[in-house]
């Protein structure tokens, strides 16, 4: 007689822990959001709190805070998939936010600094006390530091060395008047993780994540898709390469990385052997310093 084995795999062990907080999060806090871009680890994250809540819908909206500079693809596939689940899109728009001169837009064409206060904003206009993210700590040394559990002040803004302790994944979700919890379902996935899953659960992600043959150019060893967002400078070479998106931020500061991954197959097969994180590999935006990433989140970035 065969002994049934009820040890759960990585991937579901991953899922579980992610669903357990989600529904956590849905009991503790009076009105949650999770955020959604279209990029994969945000897919992932939607996908498992279906998962978790099915057969009933997703009791919480979604909410992206738009740069005004993301790739047509993605935002086609954003309002594909909440269309789907029926689920209501709440869209903070940072170019609205620049014409109305609340931000200023920055020398350098990123758009991050400058997301954070509209994404505040919003929190404080819809009176969001929770807000679930899809960061992961393989992603960055200051994300590699952060709770699963998240807190905020009433600024929004994040202090690393005041965080609760979070013992036998026991998470304690109250909040004071004005303050704001980031939580991170997703904290424990690898990269490789998420693809995995998307594999496992045969989840629609946008094509741009697949190889294909791309007009780009080349700066400062970073390859970029030749889009409304980048043009060709003088002098530089435009070339048709076969490349694919790591990681879809704003168009006019994500690079692709040379790549024949043309299916999920094919694309962990690549992930699987590379050294080098997708924000590392194809972030401009997180260039400019050492601790832009930890700036940002202390002044209430995700």
């Amino acid at each position: 007689m065969t002994t049934a084995d009820h040890r759960l795999t990585q991937l579901q062990t991953l899922e579980a822990e992610s669903i357990h907080v989600l529904r956590e999060v849905a009991a503790e806090s009076e009105r949650p959001v999770l955020l959604f871009s279209g990029g994969k680890d945000s897919i992932v994250m939607l996908e498992l709190a279906r998962k978790a809540f099915a057969p009933a819908r997703i009791p919480f909206p979604v909410m992206h805070v738009d740069t005004g500079l993301n790739f047509p693809e993605v935002l086609e596939f954003r309002d594909r998939r909440v269309a789907e689940l029926g689920v209501e899109l709440i869209v903070a728009s940072v170019p609205d936010a620049i014409a109305a001169g609340t931000v200023r837009q920055e020398p350098n064409g990123s758009r991050n600094r400058i997301q954070t206060p509209v994404l505040l904003d919003a929190v404080e206009r819809h009176g969001f006390t929770a807000l679930f993210g899809g960061a992961r700590r393989d992603e960055d040394k200051a994300r590699a530091k952060e709770r699963v559990f998240s807190f905020r002040d009433e600024f929004g803004q994040w202090d690393p060395k005041n965080q609760r302790p979070e013992l036998w994944d026991l998470y304690n979700g109250r909040t004071h008047l004005g303050e704001s919890i980031r939580v991170f379902p997703l904290s424990n996935w690898t990269e490789l993780d998420i693809w995995g899953y998307i594999a496992q659960e045969e989840i629609a992600i946008p094509a741009l994540y697949l190889a294909a043959e791309r007009d780009v150019v080349d700066r400062a060893g970073m390859l970029y898709a030749v889009n409304e967002f980048i043009t060709p400078k003088d002098g530089e070479q435009v070339e048709r390469r076969s490349v694919r998106y790591r990681t879809v931020g704003d168009a006019n500061l994500t690079a692709a990385v040379p790549s024949v991954a043309g299916t999920v197959a094919e694309v962990i097969a690549e992930i699987a052997v590379t050294r080098l994180t997708e924000r590392g590999a194809t972030r401009g935006d997180d260039k400019v310093s050492d601790a832009a990433m930890e700036d940002r989140k202390k002044e209430g970035y995700f």
